[in-house]
């Protein structure tokens, strides 16, 4: 088993969708990554930061979870980064209500000595530069280095984006992020567009329509589980993220071959995050679960032409 860092935010969210609406509650990309990479038994720390108001609680649940929380600073006489928003009658999009960044603003990530030989860096979503001072704490150059990024760096900080997408192998994007960072319209032209960049491998994200993986000239792409119903969309890019990384992290295999293995298991755990707010349904989920839901998606992409 290969040790993994995780780098994100562990926040508060609250969440108005046509179904429903919270108070604040557990959130942050880490939150996800961590929760979904822990299904799969892995050394896994998350490195992130939180305010003296976040609860014991929910720091509690990380570490019942296996997962190192030494990695988390608290700022004792800070605010946990906020945020809120309302998704649209279709789920796909979505208004940002409040954005409070609190301790983000100053955030230094700082790794555990422990794992700082980690084989796999999970970057999640935050500055360029914070992404890359991880980087530069790891003792050895990690066998797998995934970065999660969005448009708005890419509106706000271009430069400092490039400069860490050459560092890394695989780049974990949505489609209309895709293209907007390679100003192509074709998903196949992007991808090809991004691995010049530097990443080995590219996973562009398709919410409702699954996922691509691209690596040279082979491409694979990964159904989406139709639902009945979606309850809150907002992890499950994240936790698509930590499925994949904790699939890999457990398995060891870094082989394309296998990456479209990480792929199905990262599908399926975003599948499981969009039937509750939050983290809610992350965190009850069982090993019995998550093995019928593979079958599932193993069901739905069998075909034999004859």
């Amino acid at each position: 088993m290969s040790k993994l860092v995780i780098v994100g935010t562990v926040a508060f969210d609250a969440i108005e969708t046509p179904f429903g609406k919270t108070d604040k509650i557990l959130g942050g990309a880490a939150t996800f990554i961590g929760l979904a990479a822990s299904e799969f038994n892995v050394d896994a720390s998350i490195v992130s930061v939180v305010g003296g108001d976040f609860p014991q609680d929910y720091l509690n649940l990380l570490s019942n979870r296996r997962l190192d929380i030494s990695g988390i600073e608290i700022v004792e006489h800070g605010k946990t980064f906020f945020w809120s928003g309302r998704y649209h009658n279709n789920m796909n999009s979505r208004n940002t209500l409040v954005t409070e960044l609190n301790v983000l603003a100053d955030f230094n990530p700082v790794v555990p000595e422990k794992y700082r030989d980690s084989e796999i860096v999970m970057l999640g979503n935050l500055h360029p530069i914070v992404q890359s001072s991880v980087l530069d704490q790891m003792v050895n150059t990690p066998k797998l280095a995934i970065l999660d990024t969005m448009n708005f760096w890419m509106d706000h900080a271009l430069e400092d984006l490039l400069n860490v997408i050459k560092r890394i192998d695989v780049i974990t994007i949505n489609d209309e992020e895709a293209k907007q960072l390679t100003g192509e319209h074709s998903l196949l032209t992007a991808a090809k567009k991004i691995h010049e960049m530097g990443p080995k491998y590219v996973v562009i994200k398709k919410g409702e329509h699954g996922a691509l993986l691209f690596h040279e000239e082979h491409m694979f792409a990964a159904p989406a589980l139709p639902l009945e119903q979606v309850f809150d969309p907002t992890g499950a890019g994240d936790t698509f993220a930590g499925g994949f990384a904790g699939y890999l992290a457990k398995s060891k295999d870094l082989s394309f071959e296998n990456m479209k293995n990480a792929v199905i298991y990262g599908s399926a755990m975003a599948s499981f995050s969009v039937e509750r707010f939050g983290t809610e349904r992350m965190q009850d989920l069982s090993s019995n679960e998550i093995h019928k839901r593979i079958q599932q998606f193993e069901n739905l992409t069998q075909f034999k032409i004859n």
